[in-house]
């Protein structure tokens, strides 16, 4: 059996009978199963996880923005993560069975679907077109707000749709790429200048951990501020080390970390990570797992 992954952003995160009616498109296609919905109030986002056969996800990926897009008007968004549209991104990822090539392809044909509903698509990483467009953040600089100069720019022309500002929905970004893990450490304080400066600390453009991408955002519902991060590769940046680097960096402050997040699905040798790391138990194998015993 085939089985590709998607993860799609989408830039609702307060509203969830929206949010349940976008997870509900998912649910309705036969052979895709939704593993996990992860709102956010705070980012105003939500990421969904699914996987099954590459069309049928293809499929369901379809009908999930055709309800977001019903749905979601960024003309009223306000949040504090990055985003260009109400589908922000869709990155498809290959499990078992699928080729890298495969997942690109899905994601291209999803990218001509959306284009032909008249709203502009870029295509990154593993299916970018060029190679200023490999990065998600060099997609989405500017942001919603900067689209409609970013479209009048004959260097950022879209790879599938009109070049055309669309007010209610904005753009989306798809793509294929390898697992990365979404990872949220949470400070106690409402200091936002001190997340952004800890963020940059960690961050690889700046300087920080080679395959983490890293921001400061506030957390006003909870009164604090989050280093919100993406791990592109957690074999050669472990999150202990990333989240022990936040800790020491915020105690220089006198701050202390209150919790974490992981959001959405996580591959499995993370969590080996996490147990080796703290537990100190350096031998632990996947295979020790009782449940991982049972699917083998």
């Amino acid at each position: 059996m085939r089985v590709l992954m998607c993860i799609p952003n989408i830039s609702e995160g307060a509203r969830l009978d929206v949010i349940e009616q976008v997870a509900e498109a998912v649910r309705g296609i036969e052979d895709v199963q939704l593993i996990d919905v992860s709102p956010d109030a705070d980012h105003n986002r939500t990421v969904l996880s699914y996987l099954g056969e590459p069309e049928a996800v293809l499929e369901a990926t379809r009908r999930m923005a055709l309800k977001a897009f019903e749905w979601i008007d960024m003309t009223r968004h306000r949040g504090s993560h990055p985003r260009l549209g109400a589908v922000d991104v869709v990155p498809f990822v290959p499990v078992r069975g699928c080729k890298m090539e495969d997942a690109v392809e899905i994601a291209r044909q999803f990218a001509a679907f959306v284009g032909d509903l008249g709203v502009p698509v870029y295509t990154y990483e593993e299916a970018a077109t060029r190679p200023e467009r490999v990065s998600l953040p060099d997609i989405r600089r500017g942001e919603y707000e900067g689209l409609p100069d970013k479209l009048a720019d004959p260097d950022w022309q879209p790879d599938a749709g009109p070049a055309v500002f669309h007010a209610k929905s904005g753009a989306v970004v798809t793509g294929a790429r390898w697992p990365l893990v979404a990872f949220n450490v949470n400070l106690r304080t409402t200091d936002l200048a001190l997340a952004k400066r800890i963020a940059r600390a960690v961050r690889h453009i700046s300087g920080g951990y080679r395959y983490v991408r890293a921001m400061g955002v506030e957390l006003v519902e909870q009164g604090l501020v989050q280093v919100s991060m993406n791990v592109t590769n957690y074999k050669k940046t472990p999150l202990p080390r990333v989240l022990e680097t936040i800790r020491a960096e915020a105690a220089r402050y006198g701050v202390s970390v209150v919790g974490t997040e992981l959001i959405g699905t996580v591959p499995l040798g993370v969590l080996e990570q996490v147990a080796r790391y703290y537990l100190q138990a350096h031998d632990l194998r996947a295979d020790q797992v009782v449940e991982m015993a049972l699917l083998q």
